[in-house]
């Protein structure tokens, strides 16, 4: 599809060809592999002379779909798809990098990303140097001979912390480095990193994308030289997307403006509800303007996201007693969803830390993320609010 299409329309349109039934909607392709005419047919579409379907771990026609959208949205040359979003940030990484390889990221990442930082790629000696959210003068001091990628997310998960994207995509571009940029807070909807010089984006599908909690997947999408490496590495290991999940998502990506647009909305609501609220420490949404990053997030993102992050005043104590109060929210480690979830990240995705490594990253003992839903913003307001005076 043409990119001079808007963004709804590209999410809605851009379609695989119809089959001889002449559906209006993508039908579901489940099939582990498909035919071939004759000897040379085969022949020639496995040495790559072709472009066709070989084999559902490679490409399949709905995961196809998916990633076309996707790269549409994100403005890049081309793009894979994953079981989950950790096997598009590990495989990502392991097509890319070679022993003996040097990393530089942000300190606040997801917990599991960090896991695959400190204890799984040293096994292959590739070393990670972090820096803080509000140490980006440091960067280039971090950067080696032996370093190939700038890794951030923007905003952080779970603090909602944001980085500029055009300075460190900057230093990225003067260093010769591979700038990638995880993206699942934001949605290509709200911000498009490949415009600030992400060389790679990364979605958790699981999220926002599909947002009602009903699958998992992963996407990577960029330059399509560095796609390519992606690729045969994710041909030849296995962790593709299924085609139902596929399926799934590019269903979903039909109403992402819309949803996201409300999700956006009633988290503002909910940000500026805690903001007041007695019982409330200390409350980060990036369209607050008491956000630290208030005008960074302005200058390159659309919206403020559904994340609401807030520090319950009196600890642990009065964290754990809030989180038993709720009524309506869900109390769960995903977000994204159309209800509403209320986290603890000290004790669930982030668990695996140690404390100083949290306390690193703004994780305190009283740190509550709350993904807002799509539910009436009264009542979600309303279930907080009991929850915090109960």
């Amino acid at each position: 599809m043409s990119n001079n299409k808007h963004f709804e329309t590209q999410a809605i349109r851009n379609q695989t060809e119809r089959t001889q039934y002449s559906e209006h909607s993508t039908p579901l392709f489940v099939t582990s592999s498909f035919v071939f005419d004759d000897a040379e047919d085969m022949r020639a579409s496995f040495a790559e002379e072709k472009q066709r379907n070989l084999y559902s771990r490679f490409t399949n026609p709905n995961t196809t779909e998916f990633v076309d959208k996707i790269v549409a949205m994100e403005g890049a040359e081309a793009g894979y798809a994953f079981a989950t979003g950790m096997s598009a940030i590990f495989s990502s990484f392991a097509a890319l990098l070679n022993a003996g390889d040097h990393i530089v990221s942000c300190r606040s990442v997801f917990g599991s990303t960090h896991s695959m930082f400190t204890k799984y790629l040293p096994k292959w000696n590739i070393e990670t140097s972090y820096f803080k959210v509000d140490e980006v003068d440091i960067v280039e001091s971090l950067i080696q001979e032996n370093t190939k990628i700038l890794y951030i997310e923007t905003p952080t998960n779970p603090a909602v912390d944001i980085l500029d994207l055009e300075v460190i995509g900057n230093i990225a571009k003067k260093h010769n480095l591979i700038f990638i940029v995880d993206n699942c807070f934001a949605t290509p909807y709200i911000q498009e990193p490949i415009k600030f010089g992400a060389d790679l984006v990364i979605h958790s599908a699981t999220k926002l994308i599909d947002g009602q909690g009903r699958v998992l997947g992963g996407v990577t999408v960029g330059k399509s030289d560095l796609i390519r490496e992606i690729y045969l590495f994710a041909r030849n290991t296995g962790p593709a997307m299924s085609p139902f999940n596929a399926w799934v998502l590019s269903k979903s990506l039909e109403t992402l403006a819309i949803r996201v647009e409300k999700h956006c909305e009633n988290a503002l609501k909910v940000a500026q509800f805690l903001e007041e609220h007695k019982q409330v420490e200390l409350v980060k949404y990036p369209f607050l303007k008491s956000h630290p990053q208030y005008h960074t997030a302005k200058q390159q993102m659309k919206l403020g996201g559904n994340i609401v992050a807030f520090e319950i005043k009196g600890g642990l104590v009065s964290g754990r007693k809030f989180l038993n109060n709720i009524k309506m929210c869900s109390l769960s480690a995903n977000l994204g969803d159309t209800r509403t979830i209320v986290t603890h990240p000290s004790s669930t995705t982030h668990g695996r830390l140690s404390e100083e490594e949290r306390l690193e990253v703004g994780i305190t003992n009283g740190l509550v993320r709350v993904s807002v839903g799509l539910e009436n913003v009264e009542d979600i307001i309303n279930d907080l609010q009991q929850a915090l005076t109960a």
